[in-house]
């Protein structure tokens, strides 16, 4: 995670009005920053860079803003040349973190680990940059191999997935014929009992017309 700590600037009162000034548009770009109004921060920090292009605050600062808007290469920029000027080890320390996230989120891992390096060398005890140094080293020697492999395990998900499907559907298949024949099978017979049934009904009829005495049925109304 990138770190956008502003720095704060107390004013001195031995310093001259151009000093006053810049460090009154950091302030300036401080308020805006923490609005979150990035781009207006980067036009307060831009001049006070003008006003002092040796003041590491302002430089530092800038390069935060502009790494917020994405522009990543523009912060770099405003990094090194802060790295050039600033003299406080803790703070360079934060210069050459945010150096390093950049490249890490670019997948330069060279870049990063140089970049972090530089970062402990000023600050031994930060573990995080000491935990995106060791990352960023595994990275760069399995050349990004974790990625491929949980791709690679997706993919196979994905088959044994597709196979169990169509093992499935086979099965379904296998399982409808026999009910299906079984259906027929049903039909018919019930057709030949209705037959047999018709037959029998017949008969029984045409026998009982032949017995002696049968009572024809009458067409008249009682």
């Amino acid at each position: 995670m990138a770190r956008y700590i502003l720095l704060l600037i107390l004013l001195s009162f031995t310093t001259i009005s151009n000093a006053q000034a810049d460090r009154q548009l950091v302030r300036n770009g401080n308020r805006m920053f923490s609005m979150q109004e990035y781009d207006k921060a980067e036009v307060q920090y831009r001049k006070a860079v003008s006003v002092n292009p040796t003041n590491p605050q302002a430089l530092y600062n800038l390069g935060c803003a502009l790494m917020m808007q994405n522009k990543d290469s523009a912060a770099i920029v405003q990094y090194q040349k802060a790295a050039k000027h600033e003299k406080n080890k803790l703070r360079l320390a934060s210069v050459y973190h945010n150096i390093g996230v950049i490249c890490q989120n670019h997948k330069m891992y060279k870049e990063a680990i140089n970049a972090y390096e530089q970062s402990l060398r000023n600050n031994p005890k930060d573990d995080e940059t000491r935990y995106n140094l060791a990352l960023c080293k595994r990275m760069q020697k399995n050349g990004n191999k974790p990625q491929n492999r949980n791709k690679d395990n997706e993919n196979n998900k994905q088959q044994k997935n597709k196979d169990r499907n169509n093992e499935k559907e086979k099965d379904n298949n296998k399982q409808a014929q026999p009910k299906e024949q079984m259906s027929k099978d049903n039909a018919e017979q019930l057709i030949n009992a209705a037959i047999q049934n018709e037959k029998a009904t017949q008969q029984r009829l045409k026998k009982a017309m032949q017995k002696p005495g049968a009572r024809k049925s009458s067409d008249k109304n009682w």
